[in-house]
């Protein structure tokens, strides 16, 4: 068996530095954060990236994937910790918390270690607020084939609890990117890429639109939408037919069908 550490009392220094990674003011100094679930931590796991700590609740049912996992975390000199499910539940913040947890280190989110010519899709938003809608859009890069998610401006963060369970995994398998308009445009505009986006300003349908890769697929606000400068700073605008009473659509949803689309129109055996 693997040695492992357990924890019983609340009060315990690192029970502490775990509660203390749902606050992103504290994720920021320690540059880590958090992961909980199985099937999430798996998912990391066959993505290459492995917790530095793995959290497990006493009285918890065996599974392989979760001793594989744990060897993985020991191979790799990480460290495992058992506490009681009560404990668990103050560190990830939910009151019915999965079985495990993992503390993962920070990923370098800089657009240096971006290569846009990895992928024919890659995911924009600019000041988007909801983790939801955050966790959402990497679902939907995950699923598309997209390279990763770039972030513009003031949105949420990407490493939060919330945003984390959101992605259901693909925080791992997509590259994230965190930037400043200004320096995402200057950057974009030094080499290859089509910028795409959602609006009602000089737009053409967004079915059978002219779409190139790389193609960097811009969403914007929940409530304000794009600044009328980054939409008009686009090579393409779109629109898509509301048929109903609502005059948009919710940002990551928007993000999601035109990622298909371009993804028919780039790739049409895929779809």
């Amino acid at each position: 068996m693997t040695p492992r550490r357990t924890i019983t009392g609340f009060s315990n220094p690192t029970v502490k530095l775990l509660r203390s990674l749902r606050d992103k003011k504290h994720r920021k100094r320690e540059g880590k954060f958090l992961a909980e679930g199985l099937r999430l931590l798996t998912d990391a796991r066959e993505s290459g990236r492995l917790p530095e700590m793995l959290v497990m609740a006493l009285g918890r049912d065996e599974h392989p994937l979760l001793s594989a996992l744990e060897a993985a975390v020991v191979e790799a000199g990480g460290s495992v910790i058992e506490t009681e499910a009560e404990i668990l539940a103050k560190i990830t913040g939910k009151d019915n918390p999965q079985a495990v947890a993992g503390v993962f280190a920070e990923f370098d989110t800089g657009l240096a270690a971006l290569d846009r010519g990895r992928a024919p899709i890659w995911l924009v938003a600019q000041a988007l607020r909801d983790p939801g809608n955050l966790g959402t859009m990497l679902r939907t890069g995950d699923a598309v084939g997209a390279g990763g998610l770039i972030l513009l401006d003031d949105c949420a963060d990407p490493f939060s609890v919330e945003a984390v369970r959101a992605s259901m995994g693909a925080i791992f398998t997509q590259q994230v990117v965190q930037a400043r308009w200004d320096e995402f445009h200057a950057w974009l505009r030094g080499g290859p890429g089509q910028l795409v986006a959602a609006s009602l300003r000089e737009a053409r349908p967004y079915r059978g639109a002219p779409y190139a890769a790389p193609c960097f697929v811009m969403v914007g606000n929940e409530s304000r939408g794009l600044p009328e400068d980054y939409e008009m700073a686009c090579d393409l605008r779109v629109t898509m037919p509301m048929k109903g009473r609502a005059d948009s659509l919710n940002a990551a949803v928007a993000g999601a069908v035109l990622a298909y689309e371009v993804l028919a129109a780039l790739d049409p055996a895929a779809t």
